[in-house]
């Protein structure tokens, strides 16, 4: 809407005859450009993306699931739960942070609920494993959650409880809030898309996607 003022300025200028009206219809356009709705039409359709945060061992293998969730805006792998500011890699590997890997989500309320996430979170890893998923031991890849605000803390409490009804052993997954959600280095984002070939991807990742595929968790991979 910026260029309109000037627009309707010039067409003022070079048509002097039935000016009242045209004052009339610059205020009137002026009007509009600084209602309510106008101004915030961008930033409400922005507002409406939310934010999700946990962890359930390795953050590729998690990356990679909820990358293929519709829905489902960016996946973004770090290190969260833990006392040290800007932590490496390496530094979070040593178990000496208080760290875990994390993926931090935006997703669209509209078309996945943050309940609904959560019911995905369950399914893609084992939540009763002590600091461990498979060979992947230590801290740093224990089950969590990170809620951003009340509302979230609710919801996981509920979402814990209702799947601790389907293991057979006690869930030991982390509820706590979000202070502070570091990224983690460039190479480890979209790892799985750009590491198909590897072997961590091939012999973990990949038969991971298949089966959650097979029980319809997440959707068909597109040709």
């Amino acid at each position: 809407m910026k260029p309109l003022f000037p627009v309707i300025m010039k067409t003022s200028l070079l048509h002097p005859f039935n000016g009242a009206f045209r004052f009339a219809s610059l205020a009137a356009g002026l009007a509009f450009t600084f209602l309510p709705g106008a101004m915030n039409a961008q930033t409400n359709s922005a507002a409406k993306t939310e934010t999700a945060t946990f962890g359930g061992g390795c953050f590729w293998c998690a990356e990679a699931v909820f990358q293929r969730i519709p829905g489902v805006k960016s996946v973004t792998s770090g290190f969260a739960g833990g006392t040290v500011p800007n932590p490496t890699y390496e530094e979070v590997c040593t178990g000496t942070t208080g760290h875990a890997e994390v993926i931090q989500l935006k997703f669209d309320p509209a078309i996945i609920t943050y309940d609904k996430i959560l019911e995905i979170f369950w399914e893609a890893h084992d939540p009763t494993t002590l600091n461990r998923q498979g060979e992947d031991i230590g801290t740093q890849y224990r089950s969590i959650i990170l809620y951003a605000n009340d509302a979230q803390e609710r919801i996981a409490k509920d979402s814990k409880a209702k799947a601790g009804k389907k293991f057979t052993e006690p869930i030991v997954t982390e509820i706590v809030p979000l202070k502070a959600f570091y990224s983690a280095e460039a190479y480890h984002q979209n790892y799985f898309n750009t590491h198909k070939n590897g072997s961590y991807c091939a012999f973990v990742i990949t038969p991971k996607l298949k089966k959650l595929i097979q029980a319809g968790v997440i959707p068909q991979e597109k040709p």
